[in-house]
């Protein structure tokens, strides 16, 4: 991973970690350096390590970062090509990376707690990249998601009455009325 894409994802992180529902702005990041870390960096610099315009960024730079972010300094520098963290093979690396984006969106979809739930479930599932080619079988296969959606999560029908049922309780009514009249005698107009 390059240097620039690490300060995104904390940007992204961050934003997360403090309730933005979305990554922190370079401004946000700015602002919130100067009031929390009592230094500063400029927004302009940050601009420039984003865009790669500088590749690397000045000790005094990575130290205050990492502090910030509370990361090891020696992670906001670029990744050689083909680093790994851990040993991994380049499958489990994938799923991780899967699961990784899974829970971004959950966090994304946090307002909707249905979905929310969902995707986190397939990034907790031990193979996350399983269930989503299982859900693509599915959504593949004509009216199996319908059924399925039936049979697990059945939806309560209204009750309605049926037109002949509501039809005769009208009759009776008026029926009422008029044995009522019958038994108290002849109206008078």
């Amino acid at each position: 991973m390059k240097l620039c894409d690490k300060i995104r994802y904390l940007r992204e992180v961050e934003g997360s970690l403090r309730g933005l529902g979305r990554a922190m702005t370079q401004g946000e990041l700015v602002k919130a350096i100067a009031a929390e870390m009592e230094e500063s960096i400029s927004q302009s610099y940050l601009s420039q390590i984003e865009s790669g315009a500088r590749p690397h960024l000045t000790n005094t730079s990575r130290l205050l970062l990492a502090k910030f972010f509370k990361v090891h300094p020696g992670y906001l520098v670029d990744d050689p090509e083909g680093y790994h963290a851990e040993l991994l093979s380049d499958l489990r690396g994938l799923e991780d990376k899967l699961d990784l984006w899974l829970i971004g969106g959950a966090e994304r979809f946090r307002r909707d707690p249905e979905l929310r739930r969902a995707l986190l479930a397939v990034a907790r599932h031990e193979d996350s990249r399983g269930c989503l080619l299982l859900l693509e079988s599915v959504l593949e296969t004509p009216s199996l998601a319908e059924r399925l959606l039936e049979l697990l999560r059945p939806v309560p029908k209204l009750a309605t009455r049926p037109l002949a049922l509501v039809e005769p309780a009208a009759e009776s009514a008026s029926v009422s009325k008029r044995v009522m009249k019958k038994k108290s005698g002849p109206s008078t107009k």
